[in-house]
């Protein structure tokens, strides 16, 4: 079974993550494989002065040798180089510590609530964990998925089609295969957008919340493209991919809605304008003329591209601070400001393709076994095979 964990506060040391479950014998190297990825998830218009300080990278401390897993637990650290200007708020022992309460909570963030669960009088124990630099090492996870998944043919990607009020046009880029995409056109948007004229839009958009001291969200269409059929399952609730990807995604601070597939627009039609209907080439196998159910049927993937919608609210901490409470007083008061984006979609969507990666390349694991990364190419290619001749 493929898992991970991940520790770390915002402006700690370092966030840490384990992974276990990766098969011996897949090439891994922190600068080629991973720091690529946290370069991509610090981009993107809207971003804070946070991104101005830190230069992501990974160090891999244990479950490679000489460049090759060794089928032991994985550990990935990312240093944070804030934590020198936060030494004395974040101190980790008891001795001599002293630091500022912050009470006044921050509405749409998990200041309040945290602070209730755990009984805390200071909400910097719930805001610093409860931050979005934990994705940082969730994109790390992500890329040792994508090696997994490279080993098997599998691509996956993301690109942003909603910033606010605009958004990309539909029929030209909102439900393309991964194939179809311009994806060097995506990574040379400051937004991450295929479509130039929205993508410009966005920009100007972003602009005008930040001169306002205000925050946007969005949406981001994360796409897993060349994935096996049968990978998830429909026999229990909890083993049904769609399920697995909606988990994953609503687990990324900011998301509040997950669509796999075309589900607002099936939402609004008929059967007989939505369903997708099945063909067989006697040299590819079984595919489906359209692909408005995302990749998947029943919880389990049907062979085509596995793709979601992911709907990221506005950020919670405004240049122009909402109105709140203190919790100390109960006092109402302006919500305290914490240094932060405008408008965080494109990097969300980096952090979501990261997630998407992790969820197949988990299932394809459950699905594939091996105790090597041999084992699972050869399973992998079976599965393929089967599938091709099953009539």
């Amino acid at each position: 079974m493929l898992r991970f964990l991940t520790a770390g506060e915002s402006h700690g040391p370092q966030l840490t993550a384990i992974v276990e479950g990766v098969p011996a014998g897949l090439a891994l190297d922190a600068s080629q494989h991973i720091d690529p990825e946290l370069r991509r998830r610090q981009g993107g218009h809207g971003r804070g002065k946070r991104q101005q300080i830190e230069r992501d990278a990974a160090r891999i401390t244990a479950g490679v040798r000489g460049g090759v897993t060794l089928g032991s637990p994985i550990c990935l650290v990312v240093q944070n180089r804030d934590w020198e200007n936060w030494r004395v708020p974040m101190q980790i022992e008891a001795e001599g510590f002293t630091s500022k309460r912050v009470t006044r909570v921050r509405p749409g963030h998990a200041d309040l609530a945290g602070a209730i669960k755990y009984g805390f009088d200071d909400a910097r124990n719930v805001l610093e964990r409860a931050s979005a630099r934990e994705t940082a090492a969730r994109v790390a996870v992500g890329a040792v998925a994508r090696r997994l998944l490279d080993a098997i043919g599998v691509r996956v990607g993301s690109h942003v089609v909603r910033i606010g009020p605009v958004a990309v046009d539909e029929q030209a880029f909102g439900t393309l295969a991964f194939d179809d995409l311009d994806w060097a056109a995506v990574e040379a948007s400051p937004v991450r957008c295929a479509d130039a004229a929205a993508s410009e839009r966005m920009v100007v958009e972003i602009d005008a919340a930040r001169a306002d001291g205000d925050t946007l969200g969005g949406t981001a269409r994360v796409v897993a493209a060349n994935v096996p059929a049968g990978l998830g399952s429909y026999v229990q609730w909890d083993r049904k991919l769609d399920g697995r990807i909606a988990e994953a995604m609503m687990s990324i601070p900011s998301v509040k809605g997950v669509e796999v597939g075309a589900a607002v627009c099936a939402a609004r039609s008929r059967g007989s304008n939505v369903h997708d209907i099945p063909t067989f080439d006697a040299a590819t196998g079984f595919h489906h003329r359209t692909n408005r159910q995302g990749g998947l049927s029943g919880g389990v993937t049907d062979g085509e591209d596995v793709w979601a919608l992911v709907h990221f609210k506005p950020i919670s901490t405004l240049l122009s601070p909402l109105r709140s409470v203190d919790m100390a007083s109960g006092e109402e008061i302006n919500a305290h400001y914490e240094r932060s984006d405008i408008c965080v979609v494109p990097a969300g969507a980096v952090v979501a393709e990261a997630m998407l990666a992790w969820v197949v390349a988990a299932a394809a694991l459950e699905t594939f076994g091996g105790d090597s990364i041999g084992e699972f190419r050869r399973a992998a290619a079976a599965r393929r095979d089967s599938a091709r001749r099953l009539r």
